[in-house]
């Protein structure tokens, strides 16, 4: 089981404008079952953790639905509302016992921290993340919510282009 940060970045570094917004992102072409792609990535997740703004993005794109069966934690301090049916729990605090909680729902499946990169970041801290996973896209924003906003060592292991994308894959060096 590892704990993987999948995500997508501008190539100066950024996974969201200021205004939280993905629309650059979804305006290139990948195919979601190419090389590192989402489709056989998210086949062997047994549960989701992402921070609020995350979490509220993929239910304004989603038009209210719940698009994952795993058990997703949504890390905030706010009140949030959960589609009927989803096996959505809200969480805050430290993400050590979200992690245990995460490990003891996936049943030996890997974990996936959605985003954004602090939360990213409080997991790595905490020595609880193992590999990032970043598809590029040919954009610059030039400003938003950075990919990892701290120092990490990190390791390449896997490099392929799928469609418009550069996708790079790296352990976190201990």
């Amino acid at each position: 089981m590892a704990t993987h940060y999948f995500t997508a970045s501008s190539l100066d570094g950024f996974i969201a404008t200021p205004d939280h917004s993905l629309d650059w992102l979804l305006t290139k072409n990948v195919d979601p079952d190419g090389p590192m792609g989402y489709q056989a990535f998210v086949e062997n997740i047994g549960a989701l953790v992402m921070g609020a703004s995350t979490y509220e993005w993929v239910l304004r794109h989603e038009q209210g639905a719940w698009g994952y069966t795993q058990p997703t934690w949504v890390m905030t301090h706010r009140d949030l509302p959960v589609p009927d049916g989803a096996d959505v729990r809200i969480a805050q605090g430290d993400v050590r016992a979200v992690h245990a909680e995460m490990t003891a729902a996936a049943d030996g499946a890997d974990l996936w921290v959605v985003g954004g990169g602090e939360l990213a970041g409080q997991f790595a801290d905490a020595g609880l993340l193992d590999e990032v996973w970043v598809q590029y896209a040919p954009v610059t924003l030039g400003d938003g919510a950075p990919l990892l906003p701290r120092s990490l060592d990190l390791e390449l292991v896997d490099v392929v282009r799928n469609g418009d994308f550069l996708c790079g894959r790296y352990l976190l060096v201990r």
